[in-house]
């Protein structure tokens, strides 16, 4: 397994990002303090410039090993979930674009916030059914790249459906694409899950990408979580992916970069 932390291109701010500073900043910092990766979130790859991106991760070493999505849904409201349809077809075509973003770096895509909510009035089915196309249409142009869809469990005070592990491996059902995993944030599994190593041995082999964050969400070594029954219960599943932080700038950005990857060398044993 592989060390690497969440940051944002321009166009694109998060709570949970350590560095929110301009991107060859961020991806020197992340270099400089010994990740082996960073995942980079972006809200339109039409806005930014791909050409400088690809020059600044290279000169750092790092690789990319997912692209995030969600900013297109809490900046523009665009949602897979959503009862319009226009609204359904423009979060298809953006993520279209971030397929080919992250094609440059043969990143994953993650659809998280992205797939929206069931919104007040709509048939929870009827939500159901059109993010199940959604998400197999973005699956069937990934997998015209070579590249994966990621579908993050989110906890019900970000979104209100698709919360757990288990809702989203019966999604992947629906989906019926080989290419579709389930990314697993600890962050969002410890609100949501009765028993977090246990949901990870439910995935298995579906884990495609791994976030941490610590209870509070600051770098993990700050809260609560045993991040050692964690990377037990991945090693059993064979998981040898990433290990990406997601994690709020607390108590300072730097603080928590080096927070977290000195717990993941510790807990991992990098």
């Amino acid at each position: 397994m592989k060390a690497a932390i969440v940051v944002s291109t321009p166009d694109a701010e998060f709570e949970a990002l350590a560095f929110k500073d301009s991107l060859t900043k961020s991806v020197r910092k992340v270099a400089e303090l010994g990740y082996d990766g960073v995942e980079i979130a972006v809200r339109n790859p039409q806005k930014v410039d791909i050409d400088e991106i690809n020059s600044i991760v290279k000169n750092s070493g790092l690789q990319v090993p997912a692209v995030g999505t969600g900013q297109a849904f809490l900046v523009e409201g665009l949602s897979l979930s959503s009862s319009d349809k226009g609204i359904r077809e423009r979060a298809q075509e953006r993520l279209m674009l971030q397929v080919d973003f992250a094609a440059n770096f043969g990143a994953a895509v993650i659809l998280g916030l992205i797939r929206g909510n069931v919104e007040k009035g709509v048939n929870r089915n009827d939500a159901y059914m059109w993010l199940i196309e959604g998400v197999r249409r973005c699956a069937e142009y990934a997998s015209t790249r070579g590249l994966s869809i990621l579908i993050e469990p989110i906890n019900r005070y970000e979104v209100n459906y698709i919360n757990t592990v288990s809702e989203v491996l019966e999604l992947i059902d629906a989906v019926s694409m080989e290419n579709v995993y389930v990314l697993v944030d600890t962050f969002h599994m410890n609100i949501e899950e009765p028993d977090m190593v246990r949901s990870i041995k439910q995935a298995g082999s579906k884990i495609g990408h791994v976030h941490v964050a610590d209870s509070n969400r600051w770098a993990p070594g700050f809260g609560h979580i045993d991040f050692v029954a964690i990377k037990k219960a991945l090693d059993e599943v064979g998981y040898n992916g990433y290990i990406s932080a997601e994690i709020l700038p607390m108590p300072n950005p730097d603080t928590a970069a080096e927070k977290a990857i000195q717990t993941m060398r510790q807990v991992f044993g990098w």
